[in-house]
């Protein structure tokens, strides 16, 4: 979203922003998150942060951490009731400089720089697979005298006895893929999902 420091902060100022939302994420590549209100926020300034309280990374004893941001990732948080604005960080050892070898984005990063030097590719494409699930109940209980779990949902192939205004439009098992509607029950719900998101 932006190409400096300068751009970031004009759009801060104009846009009224309140929240900027520090993302990073840990060694198994899970996001990790902290926000700061704008006025704690410099994007020319690096941001601190304890490293042993993240899975994967420091000791207590060498726990200290610092974060630069990527504004290039920079995004407004379409569902924050403040306004918030979402910005990935790279992680760096604050007293080197160097970027931190556990961050799953610098190494990506160098992945990639490695295969442009190599010659086998000059970009790489790396990411989540956007996949999800719907459901109307989730349960879980995990005890000295007992363990389960319940998932249920209305589109459920096992609930095509369910008495309910049931017109037969059930996903059969491993079916979900690709169903039209109305077998398909959420495509309204993934239409609005992708016009928040854009």
């Amino acid at each position: 979203m932006f190409q400096n420091a300068d751009e970031a902060k004009k759009f801060i100022a104009d846009e009224d922003v309140k929240f900027v939302d520090v993302r990073f994420c840990d060694l198994p590549g899970v996001m990790q998150h902290f926000s700061l209100p704008v006025e704690a926020f410099d994007p020319d300034e690096e941001l601190a942060f304890d490293g042993s309280s993240i899975r994967g990374f420091q000791a207590i004893h060498e726990s200290d951490m610092a974060l630069r941001a990527d504004l290039s990732t920079a995004r407004v948080d379409p569902f924050r009731r403040d306004k918030t604005l979402n910005i990935n960080f790279f992680i760096h050892d604050p007293i080197t400089g160097e970027q931190y070898s556990r961050d799953p984005r610098n190494v990506a990063k160098k992945a990639e720089a490695y295969l442009a030097s190599t010659g086998i590719a000059d970009t790489a494409y790396f990411g989540p697979e956007a996949e999800f699930y719907v459901f109307d109940s989730v349960r879980f209980k995990t005890s000295e005298n007992e363990s389960f779990y319940h998932i249920d949902s209305e589109a459920g192939a096992w609930n095509t006895g369910a008495i309910e205004d049931n017109r037969g439009y059930k996903v059969r098992y491993k079916g979900g893929y690709f169903p039209t509607p109305p077998v398909d029950h959420f495509a309204d719900l993934r239409a609005e999902i992708s016009l928040e998101l854009a």
